[in-house]
């Protein structure tokens, strides 16, 4: 008889877990139980200890995955602190005989990783790891010369040309085969303190999300069948709900982006010819936002310091001002006087949330506005986000600010008037979240000229553009 013990982590689902199913198989096949095990760990070395915003997520998230798992007769034990201790305490509670887990792709995940399946196996464990939160594995997209894609295009391109077809989504088993066991330790999710207190800040995120898994595919049913044929004309119109909101459910795997990639290709033929060509433009734009996903981890695979070294080091060379004069905290205030990148920033602040075209203008403003390092925004928008992700944040700011692959060049600076003109041209989502600041006598006036501004960012940057282009060696790590 061997109990199988399943670690989940980023794939906090039961539906479509090649991990959760295989750890079924193998106890239906030796006789055994199952154990599931969330190891809340950011102790170990080289982990980011999660925001605020996701901690929220997080509570919710486990709460609900934990109600789905005791209908199918699971169990769920929650830890905290280091994952290789709280592994091998675990294997040795439920007399385990193999593990399973779905794959990460972050360095020092993937080095713990690598780190409990040596244990597990010198211990006469079977470890098996899965494909579960990608498309397609990392080290199997190549250019043709062997090297990692820098470019997302034809990174994608590669990607849909393969030969091999995308895997179909796996049901949820039957029975979770539980193991019932009252001596099993399991930390009560309150303990945690995931939630905030004093003060109480998520009551706009409990207004505007449900996490879990029911929710995300309620989510993503509801785009396909309602905005999809607007997604790509509306997508950049923030003031105007054309988008899946499915980022957050990513994020935490409650959906998988096989489940996402299938119930896109299920649009009937007669659906595409009633949607006609706006139809198949928003099936390939939403597609191609999952690409932008699958790129952003390609590149965090080969780059681990993707959150905390330029891509391209010619801007290791660049002269940031100093973030302690007061303007980093009126931007993270949503009080800079500049109206879109106010409503943005409050936006974040009051949902964990910020439309995507919004975000690309307040981080440019930040950084090529008021030149603060590109790394200091990446860590504020980690802390408010409720998706916030290591790849998707990292490869994004780093995008903005011109130092990343396949960047926006470093004279591409958002103009947020224009912006707002051309994207919120009835200012529908700047008075969702200033109301009528345009009257209000206590609404502050402009932090900076954006037009003295955008001169200082192009001299600034100039200097680093004339210098050689070098982009760091990716990290050959084994997964």
């Amino acid at each position: 008889m061997g109990n199988a013990l399943v670690w989940l982590r980023d794939d906090l689902r039961v539906e479509d877990n090649p991990a959760l199913n295989a750890a079924v198989d193998h106890a239906e096949a030796t006789g055994g139980r199952v154990v599931i095990a969330f190891i809340l760990d950011e102790v170990s070395s080289g982990i980011r200890p999660l925001g605020g915003a996701t901690k929220w997520w997080l509570h919710h998230s486990l709460t609900n995955l934990r109600a789905r798992i005791q209908r199918l007769d699971g169990t769920l034990i929650l830890r905290r602190g280091a994952a290789f201790d709280h592994i091998r305490e675990l294997i040795r509670e439920v007399e385990a005989d193999a593990i399973f887990w779905n794959r990460r792709y972050g360095g020092a995940e993937r080095a713990l990783d690598a780190d409990i399946k040596a244990y597990a196996s010198a211990a006469g464990l079977e470890t098996h790891s899965f494909q579960a939160n990608l498309l397609f594995e990392p080290w199997t997209v190549r250019t043709g010369s062997g090297t990692p894609y820098t470019v997302f295009t034809p990174f994608w391109k590669s990607c849909l040309a393969r030969p091999e077809p995308v895997r179909a989504p796996l049901n949820a088993p039957s029975t979770l085969l539980g193991m019932q066991n009252e001596l099993l330790r399991c930390d009560a999710i309150d303990d945690w303190g995931l939630l905030p207190s004093n003060p109480d800040w998520s009551m706009g995120l409990a207004l505007r999300w449900q996490p879990g898994e029911p929710a995300a595919h309620e989510k993503l049913a509801r785009f396909l069948e309602q905005r999809v044929e607007r997604y790509a004309s509306g997508r950049d119109f923030p003031g105007e709900n054309n988008t899946s909101e499915l980022s957050p459910h990513l994020r935490f795997g409650e959906i998988s982006p096989f489940q996402i990639f299938h119930a896109v290709d299920a649009i009937s033929p007669s659906a595409r010819a009633a949607g006609g060509d706006d139809l198949l433009e928003g099936i390939r734009r939403f597609r191609a936002e999952v690409g932008w996903r699958e790129f952003s981890y390609h590149l965090l695979f080969h780059w681990p310091d993707l959150a905390s070294r330029n891509f391209d080091s010619r801007f290791d060379n660049f002269t940031w001002s100093s973030p302690h004069d007061g303007r980093l905290e009126r931007w993270q205030e949503g009080a800079t006087g500049v109206p879109l990148v106010d409503a943005g920033m409050r936006e974040l602040w009051q949902t964990g949330y910020m439309h995507n075209r919004v975000r690309m203008v307040t981080a440019s403003f930040l950084v090529k506005n008021l030149l603060i390092d590109w790394r200091i925004g990446e860590a504020w928008f980690w802390d408010t986000l409720v998706d916030a992700d290591a790849a998707n944040n990292a490869a994004s700011w780093q995008w903005v600010a011109g130092c990343g692959a396949d960047a926006a060049p470093y004279f591409r600076i958002f103009n947020p008037v224009l912006q707002a003109e051309k994207f919120d041209p009835d200012k529908r989502y700047r008075h969702r979240y200033l109301g009528d600041y345009e009257s209000d006598a206590n609404y502050p006036p402009p932090l900076i000229d954006l037009g003295d501004s955008r001169t200082n960012a192009l001299a600034a940057f100039a200097d680093v553009s004339g210098q050689s282009k070098i982009v760091r060696p990716p990290v050959a790590l084994i997964p």
